[in-house]
């Protein structure tokens, strides 16, 4: 069965996005997929076929206070104001197309982080409706940025606190032709959190998800390295950037988006011949 992989990374998710619109622009497609924050937020476009809707609404609203701003952030706790993000522009402003979303036949999943254990917790989005934008709003918050989302008795945050890239989840599933999309050059080797000391007082109430953030950067390296063995095997195929995208969490430039989008497509144009070859 064909997968997809899909890295988070906030606004690096631009990356992301041009290489799905190429996977449109071209039928390619996937049994299944599974996404991490801002894979999950912007990957799901894949499954709805929205060619160009995650670059066209963080283009447009990305100077909007209502969207993301430290004034959210102190009225409500969240960066990401999440009506408008969650409510407001998928069913006004730019709508989501979940009736496409649940009538295409890939499995979408995605990943969040339980607080209370700080173990992953994966869902399979089915209908593309308010339970599954509650997920993949609980997958995206960020901590300190974000509010925990409580979803029946889970209270979740950013699914990369526990499972950034998650192959492994996929692999399980009986998936194997699979193609991750990374966010972070291959010579990225991520570093322990800089603001543990803060999230140790912030999350006191939730030790386990502490040690799940104190050794998130050991897991994602061990990650990268057995995608990097998997890759050199000929066992999976890998789309990353060729350089450090320099794009922050929040951006309020929308030229910047433009950038890091085109060189998403530029990066899955040079490899569309050895997709297409890998995925037949």
């Amino acid at each position: 069965m064909k997968g997809l992989i899909l890295e988070g990374g906030s606004m690096r998710g631009m990356f992301t996005c041009g290489v799905l619109d190429v996977f449109l622009e071209n039928d390619i497609t996937f049994d299944g997929a599974v996404g991490v924050s801002a894979g999950a937020v912007f990957g799901c476009n894949l499954k709805s076929k929205q060619k160009g809707r995650a670059l066209r609404y963080n283009k447009m609203f990305c100077k909007d206070k209502r969207y993301a701003s430290m004034r959210n952030f102190i009225k409500t706790g969240d960066v990401y104001g999440a009506d408008f993000c969650y409510h407001e522009i998928p069913e006004r402003l730019d709508v989501f197309d979940a009736d496409t979303f649940a009538a295409n036949p890939m499995e979408f999943y995605i990943v969040a982080t339980d607080v209370e254990t700080g173990r992953p917790v994966y869902h399979k989005c089915k209908e593309g409706r308010e339970e599954d934008i509650m997920w993949m709003r609980a997958s995206a918050s960020m901590p300190l940025a974000s509010k925990v989302v409580e979803i029946g008795e889970r209270k979740l945050l950013d699914g990369g606190m526990a499972d950034s890239i998650p192959v492994r989840f996929l692999e399980r599933r009986g998936y194997d032709r699979n193609i991750a999309i990374l966010t972070q050059p291959l010579e990225y080797e991520k570093k322990k959190n800089k603001f543990l000391g803060l999230i140790r007082i912030v999350y006191r109430k939730y030790p386990q998800l502490i040690k799940s953030v104190a050794t998130r950067h050991l897991r994602y390296n061990r990650t990268t390295a057995y995608i990097r063995e998997r890759e050199l095997a000929g066992e999976l195929f890998v789309v990353r950037p060729p350089e450090e995208l320099n794009i922050g969490s929040v951006e309020h430039n929308p030229d910047e988006l433009d950038r890091v989008y085109e060189i998403g497509r530029r990066t899955a144009l040079e490899k569309l011949d050895e997709i297409k070859a890998w995925l037949s």
